[in-house]
């Protein structure tokens, strides 16, 4: 035995625009569409009309002035060359400083205490919305360690090659 739900005896809610994650004020409900029926007597006796619902038209998108949805490629090298440059750095530092010691423990522990720290960075960083220029320091924030461990690498192979004959400029060992 299936029970029916009687949508005529429901109430009806106002159209309202899709859910926005923006932090900004809640935006005004939509009107009201325009349709021909009758309104709905008060009480009728006898079984209820279900007339079928009228679809809402969603709304047109809006372009705010002033607000790029892209970012410039020359914007996207700027911020990946202000984030790269000091992970190298720390990269070049936290290899040093793991080949200098005897027991790497210490050292192991603050490059993955590190690596999170980047990733975790960028992630809440990607949260933000709408945002391009916050788009690209989310990417540069995810790479560093790439980027530390790519300015790591020739110190590495400039170690290696002392106990090694054979390498190239003295950094790429074969």
């Amino acid at each position: 035995m299936s029970e029916t739900t009687d949508t005529g005896a429901l109430p009806m809610t106002e159209p309202h625009w899709p859910p926005s994650f923006d932090t900004g004020p809640h935006p005004t409900p939509l009107p009201a569409p325009a349709d021909d029926r009758e309104p709905e007597p008060e009480s009728q006796p006898g079984p209820a009309l279900i007339s079928p619902p009228t679809p809402v038209k969603p709304p047109k998108p809006v372009a705010v002035a002033g607000q790029f949805r892209f970012l410039k490629w020359w914007h996207l090298a700027l911020v990946l060359l202000a984030v790269w440059i000091p992970a190298a750095g720390i990269g070049l530092g936290l290899f040093s400083w793991w080949y200098s010691l005897a027991d790497k423990t210490p050292a192991v522990f603050v490059v993955v205490l590190y690596a999170a720290g980047c990733i975790v960075a960028g992630l809440i960083v990607a949260m933000v919305g709408e945002k391009p220029l916050l788009a690209a320091v989310a990417i540069a924030l995810m790479s560093a360690v790439f980027a530390s461990a790519v300015a790591a690498a020739p110190l590495y192979g400039h170690y290696f090659c002392q106990h090694v004959e054979r390498c190239v400029g003295g950094v790429i060992p074969y």
